[in-house]
């Protein structure tokens, strides 16, 4: 699907790329069915927020899922999500089938209600806890994946310390973050804003301290274990290894050989880092 109509007040895609388009079902499956008989393995369905996909034609995101799912296509991913439109149906349907991969990227931008609202993001702090705890308890070894946005303007240390509760309470497997930077012709760009940019570095530094720990943390529970890794071609830093990703997202460099690239193959894990893991090709 292409464009966005959530309108977030610091977001400039509904102004260059329009309001929601969905492409028809069916030239999707076709396209994955034609993927899948080429020797593709993998898949991903995109949309600024995919999952608000099928509204303008009358379908919903949870029966394309599916229908992706029944291809028989190995893996599934899709990017990205917006809590406002994460339904109970999808929940289950990735939960049904072993080919939609575990890993949600679920971004919250803020833990502080009163920043969200000013984020026109739709939702709450409670209402985003509550989703992220529906997804953990019925998808099992699911990865969540998030993005928060440090300094809104005006920000206060008590909103910034409401979004470090909410990441002390996900323990997220990982988190894209940012400094608030005004775009051009948003309603987010005309707020006033007071606060420094040495402050929003500072707040920056200590929210990446948190999320790598548990970025850390959650990959140590994968050492010495075996997992699948589609292996996608040579690492960059070793030109001896290649590299691939786990269902749940988490990069991988492998010690193996390169005929291995292209294909879904178990690896055991060996070391555990915040951003990558390092793993042996088990023949």
């Amino acid at each position: 699907m292409y464009g966005c109509d959530k309108f977030c007040t610091y977001c400039i895609v509904p102004y260059t790329r329009g309001r929601e388009r969905s492409r028809q079902p069916e030239k999707i499956i076709e396209e994955v069915i034609d993927l899948k008989n080429h020797g593709y393995k993998e898949v991903t369905l995109l949309g600024q927020n995919v999952n608000a996909y099928g509204r303008d034609i009358g379908v919903k995101f949870s029966d394309l899922l599916e229908s992706v799912a029944k291809t028989g296509i190995e893996r599934i991913r899709f990017v990205t999500s917006h809590p406002w439109n994460f339904t109970d149906e999808m929940i289950d349907v990735i939960a049904k089938y072993k080919n939609i991969m575990p890993y949600i990227h679920l971004p919250i931008q803020s833990g502080s209600d009163e920043i969200l609202k000013r984020m026109n993001r739709r939702y709450t702090k409670k209402e985003y806890l509550e989703l992220f705890n529906k997804i953990k308890n019925k998808i099992p070894n699911v990865a969540i994946t998030t993005d928060i946005i440090v300094g809104f303007p005006n920000e206060s240390e008590e909103d910034f310390e409401e979004t470090l509760d909410v990441v002390k309470t996900c323990e997220f497997d990982g988190a894209y973050t940012f400094i608030f930077s005004p775009r051009e012709g948003t309603p987010a760009a005309r707020m006033e804003d007071k606060i420094s940019m040495k402050e929003k570095e500072e707040r920056l530094y200590k929210l990446n301290e948190l999320v790598n720990y548990y970025s850390n943390k959650s990959n140590q529970k994968l050492l010495n274990q075996e997992v699948e890794v589609l292996v996608l071609g040579v690492s960059e830093k070793d030109s001896n290894k290649v590299y691939g990703y786990t269902d749940t997202m988490k990069l991988v460099n492998i010690n193996g050989p390169k005929n291995i690239i292209g294909k879904i193959v178990r690896v055991k894990i060996t070391d555990a880092k915040s951003f990558s893991l390092d793993g042996e090709y088990i023949n």
